[in-house]
């Protein structure tokens, strides 16, 4: 029986090892964009939809007022959803600089509210090229002008652009901004390779044609979350090959992590919710035999309590988990600025065994709160 099992962990094992030379050999692909200063001239509306963010929405549109962007050119449109506290008293301050409030008053329970909130501002949009952030973001004076820079060089009809962590306060905080850059790193590398899987609505560029030419959310606004990923996968099915990534610093949007274990939880149950959704299924499928190994580690510790050869297994399993995992985070991290965070990985490699198999479980099984909300 261990031989069977054996034969099908280092099977999974090896399908890992793959999957991670794959986006290994994607991140390499992706260049950084040379982008030749010219006179940028696309309309540019960018969204923001905001709920109870009243501890960060102001530094997020004094970033955006800095923007070095064409101020001619920009639109802001920030929806508040329903907060309960001052968030669009603040965004209402700062009317005379041109920023504009749309404020939800749907009577009727809704399970997407970000969706809705996002397609209502785009209906009043007049911008050609739609940039999407959220409220609790920083971003650096020359973000704008490049995505959109990028966008006239390159001609894509959707642009994913780096997020990640910054201002950690704890160990724990850190070992998800290492986390977080594995994620954003696999978004990146599928886009390398030609393919489309996952990206982060905090730093979303598209063109609005295309938002409704392939019919914005419809068909997606079932679940709460997926105003990124699912509208991604939507996208690459019209155009496959189009979907930019823009592996560039000045393009980098800052966002803090979560502060506790609950919170951290809630947000990648959110994540996890959308998975099935997925257009490409060759991408569930990889997720589902990724879950498998992971599943396999847990396996490997409890059986080896029973029989010790279990342990050799599952040290096996881990020397090239964290192998190839460090040899793709390296020039992610990187990228970021943050190489010395790949330390952190003889930590977290074991951690992310638990979450992992947690999340896929509970992921698609349970509702969850967001934003003081129940929803699923």
């Amino acid at each position: 029986m261990i031989t069977t099992y054996s034969f099908i962990a280092l099977l999974l094992t090896g399908l890992y090892v793959l999957v991670l030379i794959y986006l290994i050999k994607g991140w390499a692909a992706l260049r950084r964009p040379k982008l030749v200063p010219a006179h940028l001239s696309t309309k540019v509306t960018l969204l923001i939809a905001a709920r109870n963010e009243e501890e960060n929405i102001r530094q997020t549109i004094d970033d955006i007022l800095a923007q070095d962007f064409p101020k001619h050119l920009l639109e802001v449109i920030i929806v508040d959803d329903h907060s309960t506290d001052s968030t669009a008293d603040i965004i209402r301050s700062y009317a005379s600089q041109g920023i504009k409030l749309l404020q939800m008053n749907e009577t009727q329970k809704l399970n997407s509210y970000k969706k809705k909130a996002i397609a209502e501002a785009i209906k009043l949009s007049t911008g050609d090229l739609i940039v999407a952030t959220d409220a609790d973001c920083h971003m650096g004076p020359r973000w704008l002008s490049t995505v959109v820079g990028f966008y006239e060089t390159e001609h894509p009809v959707m642009i994913s652009s780096p997020v990640t962590y910054f201002k950690e306060q704890s160990l724990f905080e850190l070992l998800q901004t290492l986390e977080f850059s594995y994620l954003i790193g696999i978004g990146a590398s599928f886009i390398g390779n030609k393919r489309a899987s996952t990206c982060n609505g905090a730093n979303l560029a598209y063109r609005k044609d295309v938002f409704y030419e392939v019919g914005g959310f419809k068909g997606i606004d079932d679940l709460a979350s997926g105003d990124d990923e699912l509208l991604l996968q939507k996208v690459a099915e019209r155009y496959p090959g189009r979907i930019g990534f823009l592996k560039h610093r000045d393009a980098i949007v800052y966002t803090t992590a979560k502060p506790n274990l609950t919170e951290f939880l809630q947000q990648r149950r959110r994540w996890a919710s959308k998975s099935t959704k997925y257009k490409d299924k060759k991408v569930v499928a990889l997720a589902v035999c990724i879950w498998l190994f992971n599943l396999s580690l847990l396996v490997d510790v409890v059986a080896g309590f029973f029989n010790p050869q279990f342990f050799q297994l599952f040290a096996t399993q881990m020397l090239f988990k964290y192998l190839f995992e460090a040899a793709f985070l390296l020039p992610i991290m990187g990228f970021f600025k943050r190489v010395n965070l790949v330390g952190l990985l003889i930590i977290l490699s074991p951690i992310h065994v638990l979450y992992f198999v947690y999340v896929g479980l509970i992921g698609n099984t349970r509702k969850y709160a967001w934003k003081g909300r129940v929803v699923r």
